[in-house]
């Protein structure tokens, strides 16, 4: 059976967890930076994924119509905020090459799925919203109002399991501050 490249990606990311907590050097500081990063993180995933309707509505509003994958760019807030916080920064370098190396892929694969499903109106969102680096003004699809994109629902955050990434990264940060006191 093939494991598909979203299996993969969450299977060796445990390549980096379990070192990293049993080399992780939490300070109060360091805690803090790396809390408000991924803070910064959990929110942006939030607002994304309160919005997208995967594979059954190509998402262009809210922080969609800044970047085409908010979820990822959450994702790369959130994962630094964690390496930040454990005081070693070789894991801060490792993150980053699993980052590009993973999600790169990822995201160019996922390319292909929405131009596949979407055709010609991805492929015009794709040419005005930058891939991860968000653009400071927001794309408006053509021949779509602003009042008919879709807006945030919770609901719809909770159906795309958001929940599950705040409530990992309150057992990383609990962990983390834990581990202040085990040093």
């Amino acid at each position: 059976m093939a494991l598909s490249l979203r299996k993969i990606r969450l299977r060796l990311v445990w390549l980096l967890v379990l070192p990293f907590f049993w080399f992780a050097r939490p300070t109060p500081l360091l805690l803090g930076i790396g809390v408000v990063l991924a803070v910064i993180g959990l929110v942006i995933r939030a607002s994304a994924a309160g919005v997208i309707r995967k594979e059954k509505q190509l998402a262009t509003s809210g922080i969609y119509a800044h970047t085409r994958n908010p979820l990822y760019l959450g994702s790369l807030f959130l994962g630094l905020g964690v390496v930040v916080a454990g005081g070693q920064w070789i894991f801060a370098v490792l993150f980053l090459v699993f980052f590009a190396a993973v999600y790169g892929r990822t995201m160019r694969g996922e390319a292909e799925l929405l131009e596949g499903l979407f055709g010609d109106a991805y492929r015009d969102y794709a040419r005005s919203v930058p891939l991860l680096v968000p653009r400071l003004t927001a794309y408006r699809a053509p021949g779509i109002p602003e009042e008919a994109a879709p807006r945030f629902n919770v609901e719809r955050w909770r159906g795309n399991k958001e929940y599950e990434a705040l409530m990992g990264a309150v057992a990383v940060f609990g962990f983390l501050a834990l581990r202040m006191f085990w040093l």
